[in-house]
């Protein structure tokens, strides 16, 4: 019988590997050894989805590989899913996040909702091709900490000044942070249109949204 320390870091090497059937494996290892499930995800998956990021950001690892760790961990999770308690595991925050009205490329935004999602982030999808009436109404009845706008076309980027400003007429602007992405866009243009932050990929959003979440 594998000890905890070795269940863990078996959790954490199948995200690191891509590999979904050992995460799972790993997965019903940890309910049989009787490691809460939480323990499960916090000191094994998701220490796995930081070597990950670290990976990405050392030039190792690429977009597909991004993409296919936030799968891994997604099958991880349909193992123990349903073994979490309500609270066991905090939520980091919520997150509104779409690509702008007129654009419909997605594959960026999903795989910062993938990794927001196992960073523990709450996060309201909307899609693509959002209007800025649709992305006010959703602050509004939501309370997210955090909206997240995508654009890949710079023909489109204007969109993202028409919700900055339909914030302000609506007396949110306050109540939300506002990060930008996609391949146009640049921290000199996010700080023209007044959102907080602009991310160059996928990783350095979540490390944003993360540490604007932390104190929560």
């Amino acid at each position: 019988m594998s000890t905890e320390k070795e269940v863990l870091a078996k959790l954490r090497d199948a995200i690191v590997n891509l590999d979904i059937d050992g995460v799972k494996k790993a997965a019903e290892e940890a309910l049989a050894a009787g490691i809460p499930a939480y323990k499960a995800v916090v000191d094994g998956m998701a220490k796995g989805m930081e070597v990950v990021g670290q990976k990405y950001e050392d030039g190792e690892y690429f977009l597909a590989e991004l993409i296919m760790a936030g799968e891994t961990m997604k099958e991880g999770m349909t193992v123990l899913e349903p073994h979490l308690k309500a609270g066991d595991i905090k939520t980091a925050g919520k997150v509104v996040m779409g690509t702008v009205r007129g654009d419909l490329h997605d594959i960026g935004k999903n795989v910062v909702a993938t990794l927001l999602k196992a960073a523990n982030f709450e996060v309201i999808d909307l899609g693509v091709d959002i209007s800025a009436e649709q992305f006010i109404e959703t602050v509004k009845k939501e309370n997210p900490d955090i909206l997240a706008m995508s654009a890949l076309l710079t023909t489109t980027m204007i969109e993202m000044e028409n919700v900055m400003k339909a914030l302000e007429k609506e007396g949110l602007r306050d109540k939300v942070k506002v990060i930008i992405g996609g391949a146009p866009i640049t921290p000199e243009y996010a700080k023209k249109i007044g959102a907080d932050a602009a991310a160059r990929d996928a990783v350095e959003g979540i490390r944003i949204c993360t540490e604007w979440t932390k104190d929560k």
